[in-house]
């Protein structure tokens, strides 16, 4: 293994020089913060924008539960029929109207509200129009039927379950969502690692076959050696461009703030979101979910992160170079790819649909022992708590998997790096392993 190095190193400076490689690394993080940008930008603009809604409240007993914000203003129309506030509205170009019909009865009144606008309304704003409406009108029944509404809401209670383990360990619901978001991140982000920089593989062993380079290079180097080179090398300048995006992401995203005034973690809902952490149920869950993150098993999530990364990702890089070995161009890499995505993607599947609702259960824990899914799964499972023993397992039969899987890797790629011409079969790829 003594050209090992040389191979790693030459794939790497291949890798890092090309200047698409260069472009790209350059080009991808201000595109996407250009985009981050304008989006941020627009967003600001709407939530700056002031609506002002017109409210001709006929029956009386609605109009008082209207308080401005920053971002709506009420203008109560009194004395005047609805032909005649349609007019005003219409004249001071105002967001749109609110007309509630007088009624008697609460529920003949209920059906008899509607909003007026020249365009379609926010559908934020038509929701917190209808929940403050609903709830008024509510208690206005209520108190006609007799029904103290200050004792029914004294009387309230609310149940949230403590979870706790057998050894005195303390859990909650939010727990729960943290575990599977820090999880479902961790599998997500080796996902899109392995089709990125597997089909980087798998175009740069195409094009040095299609070259003709291979044909020098083969003559003194082993194949095995070689295609081990390659991923590595690969890996390393995939892993390269992925920290300058994050840091040249980070330092773009602080200079356009800072210059422009742009809050790129402005949204529609922000006004929604302030409101609701004025609620203190909301701040204990937003304290829940602080606690929750201090309860996630960080070192071994990090070693777990690290190990079934790499392990993971070479597997699955060994297959993407066999494949550019057996054909002549991507075209033909279509018939390869499907038995290689599909366990990937039942993987994210498993992870999501199943780990969440029983992270120890059979299926969970059988898909995160099998090699081909087992870095996403096992990864989602971890933050929940995995016995070591189960880790150290299914890392084991991972890397065997993975030794055995570049065995017979580097057996069509020895034979298929030098053949042209010919578009190869399942059958003729078991030939060549046989060889």
């Amino acid at each position: 293994m003594n050209h090992l190095p040389l191979i790693i190193k030459r794939e790497y400076l291949t890798k890092v020089k090309n200047k698409s490689f260069i472009i790209m690394t350059i080009l991808s993080p201000i595109i996407m913060i250009a985009l981050i940008s304008v989006v941020a930008y627009l967003s600001q603009l709407n939530n700056n924008k002031t609506r002002v809604i017109s409210v001709l409240d006929e029956s009386g007993i609605v109009k008082e539960i209207f308080k401005d914000s920053d971002n709506t203003t009420y203008h109560i129309l009194e004395n005047m029929n609805l032909d005649d506030a349609k007019a005003i509205v219409k004249e001071t170009s105002n967001y749109g109207l609110l007309h509630i019909e007088k009624f008697d009865d609460i529920d003949a009144l209920s059906k008899h509200i509607k909003f007026y606008s020249e365009e379609s309304p926010s559908l934020t704003l038509i929701s917190s129009l209808e929940s403050k409406i609903e709830k008024k009108l509510t208690n206005i029944k209520l108190q006609q039927k007799g029904v103290d509404v200050e004792m029914i809401k004294a009387s309230k209670i609310n149940i949230n379950l403590a979870q706790e383990s057998f050894e005195g360990e303390k859990t909650s619901k939010i727990d729960s969502v943290v575990k599977l978001i820090f999880g479902g991140l961790a599998g997500y982000l080796l996902f899109m690692f392995i089709i990125i920089y597997g089909n980087m593989i798998m175009r740069s062993v195409i094009e040095e076959k299609t070259s003709r380079i291979i044909e020098v290079i083969i003559s003194s180097v082993k194949p095995i050696q070689l295609m081990l080179g390659k991923i590595i090398g690969t890996s390393l300048a995939g892993i390269t461009q992925f920290v300058i995006w994050l840091i040249l992401g980070s330092v773009l995203m602080t200079i356009i703030s800072a210059i422009f005034g742009i809050d790129m973690a402005q949204s529609p809902q922000q006004d929604m979101m302030q409101q609701a952490m004025e609620n203190p149920e909301v701040n204990m869950q937003v304290q829940d979910v602080i606690t929750a993150f201090y309860h996630l098993p960080i070192a071994n999530l990090i070693v777990a992160f690290i190990l079934f990364f790499i392990s993971g990702y070479l597997l699955y890089s060994s297959l993407y170079a066999a494949i550019g070995a057996a054909v002549d161009n991507e075209t033909d890499t279509q018939q390869f790819m499907l038995p290689i995505l599909m366990p990937l993607i039942l993987a994210v599947y498993i992870g999501i649909f199943t780990v969440i609702e029983d992270p120890h259960g059979t299926v969970s824990t059988v898909f995160s022992f099998i090699p081909f899914t087992s870095p996403v799964v096992m990864l989602m499972r971890i933050p929940f708590g995995v016995p070591l023993w189960q880790q150290v397992l299914s890392l084991l039969l991972l890397i065997g998997t993975f030794m055995l899987t570049v065995w017979f890797a580097a057996k069509i790629y020895r034979v298929g790096i030098l053949m042209y011409g010919k578009k190869p079969s399942y059958k003729e790829l078991i030939k060549w392993i046989k060889y």
